[in-house]
């Protein structure tokens, strides 16, 4: 079916209705609307969200009753009082939406303020600044948590018998989470790009003869990282080391710097746990069985000092 008949006579339509209303209207007076038009977006925009959209609503519906009840039963005192109650209202507005007009004309004094300026933020950046810097400050406080980090490799198993959540990841809520004696310090937390998925959930332990001395926060770390590919950072309560593992294996002794950095190289190879992109040093692939290679580092238990 041949379209290009129809679009050519809607084109010729809308040419037709344009150069029509440009001829009735002129364009100044269409400058003039726009312009009008764009300035009450921008007043509306101004107190969106804000108690005066409220207080302006409540305005409107007002005076619509009342011009609609005067002129409606033919009421001659509404109408007087409604005819001389608008120009009193003029001068009410500065007073009535003074924080609104204040804000208003800072934005006007600030150059450029009226074209937003926007900064991106990588989403893996901020996964690992937020993770880092909530690690550091559990750390800091010797607050034992497990933070396990989901990518390609679904974790919906374990995240169902935990407690959901759903809530933007931040620095904040994990430290709210993991406080002591809430009702979910104890568990892992789950996140997912910029979402905490569930807290409180149980992860299963590893299975390696090589790991009988860690503790339990350490071997569930390394249990997820066995049997996926998600990033586990730990942080121990008896000495408050951070610890990440990552397939099956672990380097401890992470400052938030490093940590940062490391999460970040991670994240942006989620491609696979074998693949061939930049890897940290210390977080390799498991051994397989038989495999020689040299002993773990997180061969001792968790309450010991963690070497430098």
């Amino acid at each position: 079916m041949d379209f290009a008949a129809p679009i050519e006579r809607v084109l010729v339509l809308l040419q037709s209705v344009w150069f029509s209303f440009v001829a009735r209207f002129g364009v100044s007076a269409i400058l003039d609307i726009a312009i009008v038009a764009l300035l009450l977006y921008w007043l509306l925009s101004l107190i969106s969200g804000t108690s005066a959209a409220t207080l302006v609503r409540g305005i409107l519906i007002l005076l619509t009753l009342g011009f609609v009840l005067s002129n409606v039963f033919n009421l001659t005192m509404l109408q007087f009082l409604l005819r001389n109650s608008i120009p009193a209202l003029i001068f009410a507005i500065p007073v009535l939406f003074q924080p609104e007009i204040r804000r208003a004309l800072e934005q006007l004094g600030r150059a450029g303020s009226l074209i937003p300026r926007t900064t991106v933020v990588s989403p893996n950046t901020r996964l690992a600044d937020t993770i880092a810097r909530a690690a550091q400050q559990l750390a800091e406080r010797r607050f034992g948590a497990l933070l396990v980090i989901e990518r390609s490799t679904p974790l919906g198993d374990y995240a169902s018998k935990g407690v959901a959540i759903d809530a933007l990841l931040s620095t904040d809520l994990l430290l709210n989470i993991i406080w002591p004696n809430s009702p979910l310090h104890d568990g892992a937390v789950i996140v997912h790009g910029d979402r905490v998925v569930a807290a409180g959930v149980v992860l299963p332990l590893a299975t390696s003869p090589t790991v009988e001395h860690v503790g339990t926060r350490h071997r569930a770390a390394i249990g997820i990282t066995e049997i996926s590919d998600a990033i586990a950072v730990v942080v121990s309560e008896e000495t408050g080391t951070i610890s990440l593992a990552n397939a099956g294996r672990m380097v401890r002794n992470l400052g938030e710097a490093r940590l940062q950095k490391v999460l970040s190289i991670l994240d942006r190879s989620s491609s696979g746990v074998g693949s061939n992109g930049p890897r940290p040093p210390g977080l390799g692939r498991a051994r397989e069985p038989g495999e020689k290679g040299p002993e773990p580092r997180e061969k001792r238990d968790d309450s010991e000092p963690d070497a430098a």
